[in-house]
């Protein structure tokens, strides 16, 4: 398509800031916090994460749309970003797993593009002013009128937003690792532990990274109680990721507070912060958020430096659980806190991704640790993390 033929769209930052370009996939206009994702690949995986509800994503990769899109790759039911940012989209997808175009995608999901702007000088915005709300139009080109949109946003600082990508209903889970000419293979797993997943917006390798590492997975919404779980009679809890802020999720948070100590638990992202305020602590608004699947995380015990996957906004504050629980992992960017671990109570949760999807490999382990540390429990109790940890330290 010719510069001459695209129709022309304008994302415009609460702040005045204006960038003009040309639209992709679907005609329209959107808002939400813009924030920059620093991944070279997997922007299907992106696209599909629930935890960028609310958000427009800004790839600072900048040739997207290469590989097209399929149906495998989604990690939840639907789209769930507000908004999509690119320097440049290649609308001809050259891979032998493409089933479609990504602008293509977007628009039978009704969500709105902007291509054609120049994204390094987006991100060095943000990275200076900090995430805000913004507001992408290909229907309305009045700069003036989209900044007093943008700011009239409502962000997502107190935002309930798990309420609206959680699931209605409980549901077993049984699809693990994919392979070649087979696809993701379903699991038997007969007498397996049991964990429960609380769906505060979980990706869909998330289940699968559980169901590789030998459970059986009963997911359940986000709005069950303790009472809820504990009725499931699962051999451990895993908190899933999700969106928004984590400190407008009472209901949440109490009823993570209602099963510490009573089950194994193990939580990613949002549910790493859960867990920090069901023990007492408190999360605040990053900057510009960790976004992407290249960020350095350090093991304080061991002193291993993994290169992680990350997408969350917030943190939990470290001196808010000092003597509440051990923190077990620091960014090595700007030192936030990226892993917990209980003190006394057989927990531990990390910030980052594990499953990655898109991204490395290196925090795999931690999902064996979690099968370990349920095994363990009935023998040990409130020792049975401090035992695993010292059988992972002597054979490493």
């Amino acid at each position: 398509m010719s510069i001459q033929s695209k129709q022309p769209a304008i994302l415009a930052l609460a702040d005045g800031r204006i960038f003009e370009g040309f639209a992709f996939g679907a005609i329209g206009e959107t808002c939400g916090e813009v924030v920059f994702n620093t991944a070279m690949s997997g922007y299907q995986e992106v696209l599909t994460d629930p935890s960028y509800k609310g958000q427009l994503v800004c790839m600072t990769y900048p040739e997207i749309g290469n590989v097209g899109v399929n149906e495998e790759d989604t990690e939840s039911r639907r789209i769930f970003v507000e908004g999509f940012i690119v320097k440049h989209y290649w609308p001809r997808p050259s891979n032998w797993r493409a089933q479609m175009p990504l602008a293509d995608y977007l628009r039978q999901a009704g969500v709105v593009g902007i291509e054609g702007i120049d994204t390094r000088a987006l991100v060095r915005h943000i990275r200076t002013r900090g995430a805000q709300e913004a507001v992408i139009s290909s229907i309305d080109l009045d700069p003036q009128s989209l900044v007093r949109k943008a700011q009239a946003s409502p962000g997502l600082l107190g935002r309930d937003l798990v309420k609206e990508v959680t699931c209605r209903e409980a549901y077993d889970w049984d699809a693990g690792e994919w392979k070649l000419g087979a696809g993701y293979v379903r699991a038997e797993l007969g007498g397996a532990p049991l964990v429960v997943a609380m769906d505060y917006g979980i990706k869909r390798n998330i289940l699968r990274s559980l169901v590789a590492n030998g459970f059986r997975v009963r997911v359940l919404p986000a709005t069950a109680t303790a009472a809820d779980i504990l009725a499931c009679n699962p051999d451990g809890v895993f908190l899933s990721n999700g969106p928004a802020d984590p400190a407008a999720l009472p209901y949440a948070s109490e009823a993570v507070r209602g099963v510490l100590g009573k089950k194994p638990v193990f939580g990613i992202c949002l549910g790493h912060q859960l867990l920090g305020l069901a023990i007492g602590g408190v999360t605040y608004k990053l900057n510009f958020g960790h976004h992407g699947a290249n960020h350095p995380v350090k093991d304080l015990s061991s002193g291993r430096v993994e290169i992680t996957s990350q997408n969350h906004g917030f943190a939990v504050d470290a001196d808010s659980v000092a003597g509440r629980a051990e923190i077990s992992h620091l960014n090595l960017n700007d030192r936030t806190v990226e892993g917990l671990r209980g003190q006394g109570v057989p927990f531990f949760s990390v910030q980052y991704h594990p499953e990655a999807s898109p991204g490395p490999h290196d925090s795999g382990y931690l999902f064996q640790r979690f099968r370990r540390l349920i095994e363990a429990f009935p023998r040990c109790g409130a020792q049975a993390l401090d035992r695993v940890l010292a059988a992972e330290k002597e054979s490493a």
